[in-house]
């Protein structure tokens, strides 16, 4: 189980005092374990993608990261930039006081920026940050992205006030359906805590934890 785990686990490293060596230790043990992807901000992007030429595991990054309070125009300027640059997945935040606001149309077009931007050549995953959402947020945050055509909604950037729960993992992948795909991330530290969210509705898994997750440990870290 802890290796199909790996295939759907984005080896994510976010912090603002990372180094070039941490990202080099990040790539290799996305290589050696066969994870998904590495999932890093985007200055680091041109680094993974050469770190990690000729293997399987994806460049994922972040936009408008960790706030979402950035304006459409700059989200899709920064995306455009991070393709460029080799990541192959970008996981955006959502105008998260548009959604508050009611301001539905102004959401969409954010997500909208960003896939467009992406058309083709990235998947896009929607960070709808779950810990600042009502239950009618998140299920009016989830159809949105549905509707503006991304690839997966995901529950959390991991700098907010709270992570991933299996209740709004389930919830998320029954406002989806099953042709969008469910995110977890933020406080994943084991495999039994990885494996609840898979039996949730995941299809990935989020964490800085993804080598004591298949290792069986249980990870003190704060993603």
């Amino acid at each position: 189980m802890a290796n199909d785990i790996a295939k759907m686990i984005d080896h994510t490293l976010l912090k603002a005092n990372t180094t070039k060596a941490q990202i080099v230790q990040l790539c290799e043990e996305a290589k050696q374990y066969g994870f998904a992807s590495v999932c890093v901000n985007p200055t680091w992007v041109a680094t993974a993608a050469e770190l990690l030429k000729g293997t399987e595991v994806k460049v994922c990054t972040v936009i408008g990261f960790p706030l979402g309070a950035n304006t459409p125009e700059t989200k899709a300027f920064e995306t455009k930039d991070a393709i460029e640059k080799g990541a192959t997945e970008v996981d955006m935040v959502i105008n998260i006081g548009a959604l508050k606001d009611g301001n539905d149309e102004l959401v969409e077009r954010d997500i909208l920026a960003v896939v467009e931007a992406a058309q083709g050549k990235a998947l896009v995953k929607v960070i709808i940050e779950t810990c600042l959402l009502t239950e009618e947020e998140k299920v009016r945050a989830c159809r949105l992205a549905v509707r503006a055509g991304a690839d997966y909604v995901k529950t959390s950037t991991g700098f907010s006030t709270g992570g991933a729960t299996v209740e709004d993992v389930a919830l998320m992948r029954q406002t989806v359906g099953r042709d969008i795909g469910v995110k977890a991330s933020g406080g994943v530290r084991d495999l039994q805590g990885a494996e609840a969210m898979i039996e949730a509705g995941a299809t990935r898994i989020g964490t800085s934890s993804g080598v004591a997750i298949v290792q069986g440990k249980t990870a003190t870290t704060d993603y």
